[in-house]
């Protein structure tokens, strides 16, 4: 393990905000350009990101390029002159970036979540207010979850109303994006508990991101924790989140379609180094009587195995994507309901294969492949931190319920 070479000597600094882009970002044409222009990214960053994870880098030029390529406003409405691109490639643009970098891919879990959100429950001005920052290439981060709360949807983060803007209070941890954002969405309930989405200013007085994330993996996704000590936010900035869970609406299952494309990307990475590693390192066992490993019959049958997992676990990604984009343009109880369930399947699928690849990548490649300077180590613990976003075991309850009582799931960011 490389625990040891993690450097936290500036963890509880505040963290300066970083300026916008100077320049607009790329606007992605259509699905074939988005496949492709992750594809290009993902080759660049795979080349640092095992430095980056044993070190604690944080991916500041690898952000840049990847917001603004284009990618993260392929959600946008053409509408509102964005790409628009189907589920299932904005899906398998995360799975591509994450094979290369997990902890990149998921940095853009949230912002791209929020753009979702504006489209569910904005008015046309505010949609196209904000929809002009994202094309523009500012990017959203994320100040959401809150430590010591009974439960994830307890919140005690609050705003006031002040005219014009509104004071929004609170502490907030897994900040995933926060660190190296323009933007920071904020979950804060009004007078009558309802749950906004806050878009403050990064450099907006009153709040301070501070980089204490200290999980063994996705290390360099910046999470960690924000103060919020009356920050003010302007109204037209204020976006109604709430109102995407009173009614069914698409929300739920494209935050929760996110996390399934990182696992995914994960596992690609995984068996892709098993198979590097026992084409060029591993030694073929004693007894098999056989020149190379690559040729031992039991490697070869679980190499089989772990692809074929993984290939039906992108199969139903793909079909969650289809799903959610019929939800998107016909939200109702049904459909919903469909996007919610096959992206409840994939998530299940994608975690199994997630921790089954990065633990068998080990067994394979031999005891060779557990040494420091390979850093093999970090897919393991970015599948078992990753993985812990929402428990699997209540997606089992949900297919259960649904399948046998005709039970839909629960409107919420992680159904």
């Amino acid at each position: 393990m490389t625990l040891s070479q993690v450097n936290t000597e500036n963890a509880v600094k505040a963290v300066p905000a970083v300026p916008r882009p100077a320049a607009p970002a790329h606007i992605i044409r259509d699905d074939a350009e988005a496949i492709a222009v992750a594809r290009k990214l993902a080759a660049e960053f795979v080349q640092e990101s095992a430095k980056r994870d044993r070190e604690r880098i944080w991916p500041v030029a690898e952000l840049d390029a990847f917001s603004q390529s284009g990618l993260w406003s392929i959600n946008v409405p053409k509408a509102f002159g964005g790409p628009e691109v189907s589920y299932s490639t904005l899906a398998k643009v995360i799975e591509i970036i994450s094979a290369a970098d997990s902890s990149i891919g998921q940095i853009a879990q949230n912002h791209l979540g929020v753009v979702a959100a504006i489209r569910t429950v904005s008015d046309a001005a505010q949609q196209k207010l904000l929809f002009a920052e994202v094309l523009k290439g500012t990017r959203f981060g994320n100040a959401f979850s809150e430590f010591g709360s009974k439960r994830a949807v307890d919140f005690e983060t609050r705003f006031t109303d002040a005219g014009d803007h509104v004071v929004v209070n609170g502490r907030k941890f897994y900040s995933s994006g926060a660190l190296l954002a323009h933007l920071v969405p904020i979950v804060a309930l009004d007078d009558q508990g309802r749950a906004w989405y806050a878009i403050a200013e990064r450099d907006a007085p009153g709040l301070t991101v501070i980089d204490d994330w200290s999980s063994f993996g996705q290390r360099t996704t910046l999470s960690g924790t924000v103060l919020l000590d009356n920050v003010k936010v302007p109204k037209t900035h204020l976006v109604p989140g709430y109102k995407g869970y009173e009614v069914p609406t698409a929300d739920g299952a494209i935050f929760q379609i996110i996390q399934v494309a990182v696992d995914t990307g994960i596992a690609q990475a995984a068996i892709d180094e098993t198979v590097a590693f026992v084409r060029t390192k591993s030694r073929a066992w004693v007894d098999s009587d056989l020149d190379h490993a690559w040729e031992d019959p039991y490697t070869i049958q679980a190499v089989g195995d772990l692809t074929l997992r993984l290939h039906a676990a992108q199969a139903l990604l793909e079909k969650a994507g289809r799903a959610i984009d019929r939800a998107v343009l016909d939200p109702n109880a049904e459909t919903v309901a469909e996007a919610q369930i096959v992206t409840a399947e994939a998530k299940i699928l994608s975690t199994e294969i997630a921790i089954a690849a990065t633990n068998k990548l080990f067994e394979l490649a031999g005891t060779r492949s557990t040494l420091a300077e390979h850093n093999l180590d970090r897919h393991w613990r970015n599948a078992r931190t990753h993985t812990l976003h929402d428990p699997v075991r209540w997606k089992y309850a949900i297919l259960g319920k649904y399948f046998l009582n005709g039970e839909k799931p629960p409107l919420h960011a992680w159904s």
